[in-house]
C-alpha cells in the first residue's frame, strides 16, 4: 500500500509489471471470448432459430422462441455469475477461470448440434454460466493485481474488451451467413452455416492452457484465505456476508445499476444497434412496391403482404440486409468500445456515481433522439450511420462501470461473491422481462425501447445512494 502511495504520481500505465499485464490481457481474452459466445447467438439468431422451427424468418414463432432464449441466457448468467463467483472466492480466481472458460467454450460448441428450439434454450442456459462466472472472476482479479492508481483504467480497458468479442462474432456470422459463396459452400456439403459459427466456440478452451500456465492467486487473496483458517469469522466467499449491515446498501445499489444496465441492454440497446438492418429492409420493400395495405385492410390483404414481403426480405435482398445489419454492429460497437474504454478515465474525474450519473442521463437522450424521431422521422442511412456510435457509446459504455465499481464495494474474501452477485442477479429481472417479450411478440422494437428508456433516469437517481470509491484501496 505504501509503495502504492509513493508511486501516485504514476501515470496509469507506468510502473506496471509485466505480469499484471499478462493478467490483464488473459483477463480480457477470456472476456472477449465470453462476449463472442454470447453474441454468436445474437448474430445469427435470424437464422438459427428459423431453421430450427422449419419456418421463415420474419414468422413470429421466430421472435417468440429468441426473446425465449436470451430470457434463460440470463437466468444462466445470473446463476453461474453467484455460483462461480463464490467459487472464486473459496478456491481460487485462476482455477476458477479455467472451469467458466470451459463451460461457455463446450456448450456453445454443442449448440450447433441443436435439433430443437427447446435445445437451444436448454444450452443458451449453460453457456450463460459460464459467460457469467467468467466476467465476475476476471473484474475480481483485475481489480486485485493492479495499483489503485490504474485499477479504474484497467477495468475499463478489461471490459472494453468485449467489443472485440463483438465484432468477431459479427465477422464470423457475415463471413458464414453474410457471403453467399461460403454459405452456398456449406449448403452444397448438408452444413448450415450458422451451426459452423457455434462450433467455432469451442477454441477459447484451448485459453484455460495459457491460465493454468501463467496465473497464480492474487497476493490478497492468498492473505485473506490464510486469515480464513485462523478466524472462522472471516470465512470465503460467504454469500449471506452480501446482506449484513457493512455491505447491505452496496449490494442493493449493485444490483439496481446492473438491473437497468442489463434491462436497457437488451431490450434498447440490441434493438438500437439494428437501425441500418430495419433501414435496410424498409428501402428494400420500397424498391419492391411492396407497402404495407394498413391495419383497416382485409385479411386477404394482409396475408398478400406478408408473403410479398417475406418474399423480398428472404430473397434477392437477403444478402444486402445481412451486411446492413453487421454494419450497424459494428458502428455502433467501435462507439460502445470507446464509452467503456473511457469510463475509467471518467470516473477518476467525476469520481464512481459522477461517471454512471451522466452515462445514465445521455442514454436517456440519445435513446429518445434516435427511437422518438430519427427512425420515425425516416432519417437517411448517413445519418442513423453517425448516430449509432454515440448511441453504442452511452448504452453501453456504463457497463464497464460494473467491473471497475463492483470489485471495489467488497472486501477480498467476497470481492468474486460480490461482484458476481451485482453484475449476475440483475439478470433476472431482465430475464423475466425477455421471457415476458417473449408472448408479447406484437409490439414493436421502438415502442419497447421507448417503454423501457425510463429506466436509465432510475439509474441516474439510484447510483447518487451508493458509496463513492474512487481513489480508495481495496477493502482487505
Amino acid at each position: 500500500m505504501s509503495q502504492d502511495k509513493d508511486q501516485s504520481n504514476l501515470k496509469w500505465y507506468e510502473g506496471i509489471s509485466s505480469y499484471q499485464w499478462t493478467v490483464l490481457l488473459i483477463a480480457s481474452l477470456g472476456w472477449v471470448f465470453d462476449v463472442f459466445e454470447g453474441q454468436i447467438f445474437v448474430a445469427s439468431m435470424r437464422d438459427a432459430m428459423p431453421a430450427l422451427l422449419d419456418v421463415k424468418p420474419d414468422d413470429s414463432s421466430v421472435v417468440a422462441w429468441n426473446n425465449i432464449a436470451f430470457g434463460f441466457f440470463l437466468f444462466g448468467g445470473a446463476l453461474g455469475g453467484v455460483l462461480f463467483g463464490i467459487l472464486s472466492d473459496r478456491i481460487g480466481r485462476s482455477k476458477t477461470m479455467i472451469i467458466t472458460i470451459l463451460f461457455y467454450s463446450l456448450f456453445t460448441c454443442a449448440s450447433s448440434f441443436a435439433q430443437a428450439p427447446w435445445q437451444m434454450v436448454a444450452l443458451r442456459f449453460l453457456v450463460a454460466m459460464g459467460v457469467g462466472g467468467e466476467w465476475a472472476v476476471a473484474a475480481a482479479m483485475v481489480a486485485e493485481v493492479m495499483p489503485t492508481r490504474s485499477r479504474s483504467v484497467m477495468g475499463s480497458i478489461f471490459h472494453a474488451s468485449s467489443v472485440f468479442g463483438t465484432l468477431l462474432a459479427a465477422a464470423t456470422v457475415a463471413m458464414l451467413i453474410g457471403n453467399e459463396a461460403i454459405n452456398g459452400w456449406f449448403l452444397e456439403r448438408g452444413l448450415e452455416a450458422w451451426r459452423v459459427g457455434f462450433a467455432i466456440g469451442v477454441l477459447p478452451a484451448f485459453l484455460t492452457l495459457w491460465i493454468r500456465w501463467k496465473l497464480r492467486e492474487p497476493d490478497s487473496w492468498q492473505s485473506a484465505k490464510e486469515q480464513s483458517k485462523q478466524d472462522p469469522t472471516q470465512k470465503m466467499g460467504q454469500l449471506s456476508e452480501l446482506f449484513n449491515s457493512k455491505n447491505l446498501r452496496s449490494t442493493i445499489v449493485g444490483v439496481a445499476l446492473s438491473t437497468v444496465g442489463l434491462v436497457t441492454f437488451w431490450g434498447i440497446h440490441i434493438y438500437g444497434k439494428n437501425a441500418l438492418l430495419r433501414r435496410a429492409q424498409a428501402e428494400a420493400l420500397i424498391e419492391a412496391n411492396v407497402t404495407d395495405p394498413g391495419v383497416d385492410a382485409d385479411e386477404d390483404e394482409k396475408e398478400n403482404f406478408k408473403q410479398q414481403k417475406s418474399a423480398v426480405l428472404n430473397g434477392p435482398a437477403a444478402a444486402t440486409i445481412k451486411r446492413a445489419e453487421m454494419t450497424s454492429m459494428v458502428l455502433n460497437t467501435i462507439g460502445g468500445g470507446l464509452g467503456l474504454l473511457l469510463f475509467g478515465w471518467i470516473s477518476d474525474r467525476l469520481g464512481r456515481r459522477g461517471a454512471f450519473f451522466v452515462y445514465h442521463i445521455a442514454a436517456f437522450a440519445v435513446v429518445i433522439l434516435l427511437f422518438k424521431v430519427l427512425l420515425p422521422g425516416g432519417a437517411s442511412t448517413t445519418t442513423l450511420a453517425i448516430c449509432l456510435p454515440v448511441f453504442g457509446f452511452f448504452t453501453l459504455g456504463m457497463h464497464a462501470g460494473y467491473a471497475v465499481y463492483f470489485p471495489e464495494l467488497y472486501p477480498t474474501r467476497v470481492r468474486g461473491t460480490g461482484a458476481g452477485f451485482c453484475f449476475n442477479f440483475g439478470r433476472l429481472g431482465t430475464g423475466a422481462a425477455f421471457i415476458c417479450f417473449g408472448f408479447l411478440v406484437k409490439m414493436p422494437p421502438e415502442s419497447q425501447a421507448l417503454l423501457l428508456a425510463p429506466l436509465y433516469l432510475v439509474g441516474a437517481v439510484i447510483v447518487l445512494f451508493g458509496r463513492e470509491t474512487r481513489g480508495e484501496e481495496l477493502l482487505e
